[in-house]
């Protein structure tokens, strides 16, 4: 498939509605096992980006971590959130998603006055203007600088815990299911750093009694379901 570069098209439209500073917000973690969820927010202007920008997932390690650092130098602004995997337990998905995110935009050092958020649920809501765009790490530049960035640097908070739990191959994976990480589940049993209310531990018999439930009401979501790779 051809390589198509993102746009600043969206951000031109809330531009001429009114929105003087837009940002994009990408999260990575959503369907992980262990970690936390991270939200990247980046403002980038109206400037051409570094060559090769898309979103983080269609990018090798390698070309990623390369332009992990020029986006932190192009971007007007970024700043990133997290919600741990404690907050994921006690909130779900789609609130520990809009706490990262209000986390990350919190971070930067103007308020944005309009926010493209990747895909089409929007998670951020309250007193946000949000542009919901599906593939926006794809097409818009700003989500594209987000996405990198988040991924980038929650892949290095999870390979910073690999050699303190090196069965679960978490450099490799991320914290995302994988037949490794399944594996050490079922001999090891979770880590301080899961989340123990993922449906994965249903599939654990000899560690389902770990598994955590929630004693206040939160928003339905699918967000523990996931077992999707990364």
């Amino acid at each position: 498939m051809p390589y198509t570069p993102p746009t600043h098209s969206v951000e031109r439209s809330l531009r001429r509605a009114g929105a003087t500073l837009v940002a994009g917000l990408d999260e990575v973690g959503r369907g992980a096992w262990a970690g936390p969820v991270t939200v990247g927010a980046a403002v980038t202007g109206l400037r051409r980006p570094p060559e090769g920008l898309t979103d983080s997932k269609l990018l090798t390690v390698r070309r990623r971590e390369q332009l992990a650092p020029l986006l932190a130098d192009w971007v007007t602004a970024y700043a990133l959130g997290q919600a741990s995997p404690e907050e994921c337990d006690e909130l779900g998905m789609t609130a520990a998603l809009r706490l990262a995110a209000e986390r990350a935009l919190a971070g930067l050092p103007v308020r944005p006055d309009a926010v493209i958020l990747d895909g089409k649920h929007d998670y951020l809501g309250g007193s946000w203007q949000v542009r919901t765009v599906i593939k926006g790490d794809q097409s818009c530049v700003c989500v594209a600088a987000a996405s990198v960035l988040a991924k980038v640097h929650r892949d290095g908070l999870m390979a910073a815990l690999a050699p303190e739990h090196p069965a679960f191959g978490f450099d490799d994976n991320a914290g995302y299911p994988s037949p490794v990480h399944r594996a050490a589940l079922e001999e090891f049993g979770p880590t301080e750093h899961h989340r123990l209310s993922w449906a994965y531990l249903d599939a654990l018999p000899r560690w389902r009694h770990l598994k955590r439930s929630r004693v206040v009401p939160v928003e339905v979501d699918q967000g523990e379901q996931l077992t999707l790779g990364f």
